[in-house]
C-alpha cells in the first residue's frame, strides 16, 4: 500500500475514534442533564404507544438484544483506544479544574469543589444504574 493510502486509512481511523469519543461524551453530557428513569423506559413507552402485543414486545426485545450484541462486537476491537481516550479526557478535565480553581478566592473555591463533587456523584449514580453508553461493557440502555 502506498504512503497516501496509509495516510488516508490513518485519517479515517482517527476520525472514527474521535467521532466516537465526541459522541459518547455528548451522549453522557445529555444524560446528565436529562437522566432517564431506567434503561427500559424508552422501550416501555414505545410499547405503550404502539400498543404492542406480548408476542410483538418479545420480538422487539429479541431484535434489540441482538443489536446490542452486534454493537458490543463492533466496539470490542477499539474499546482499549476508547478507554485510553477517556483517561486522557479525564486528565484534561482535572487539569482544567485546577486551573479554574487558581482564579477563585477561598469561598468560591469551596463552592466550586462542592459543585464538582455533586456532578461526580450524579455521574456515579447514572453509571450504577447501568447507563454507561455504547460498547462491550455497557448496560442495555436504548431500544
Amino acid at each position: 500500500m502506498n504512503r497516501s493510502k496509509w495516510y488516508a486509512l490513518a485519517f479515517l481511523i482517527g476520525a472514527f475514534v474521535a467521532g466516537t469519543a465526541v459522541g459518547v461524551a455528548g451522549d453522557r453530557t445529555f444524560e446528565h442533564r436529562y437522566p432517564r428513569e431506567g434503561p427500559r423506559r424508552p422501550m416501555d413507552r414505545m410499547s405503550r404507544e404502539l400498543n404492542l402485543t406480548d408476542a410483538q414486545r418479545a420480538a422487539f426485545d429479541s431484535i434489540l438484544e441482538n443489536r446490542e450484541k452486534q454493537l458490543r462486537a463492533l466496539f470490542a476491537p477499539i474499546r482499549p483506544q476508547l478507554d485510553s481516550l477517556n483517561e486522557l479526557g479525564k486528565g484534561i478535565k482535572d487539569s482544567t479544574h485546577e486551573q479554574l480553581r487558581r482564579v477563585l478566592n477561598d469561598e468560591q473555591r469551596a463552592k466550586f469543589d462542592k459543585m464538582r463533587a455533586d456532578a461526580k456523584k450524579r455521574g456515579g449514580d447514572l453509571r450504577r444504574r447501568g447507563d454507561k453508553g455504547p460498547g462491550p461493557d455497557s448496560g442495555s440502555r436504548r431500544p
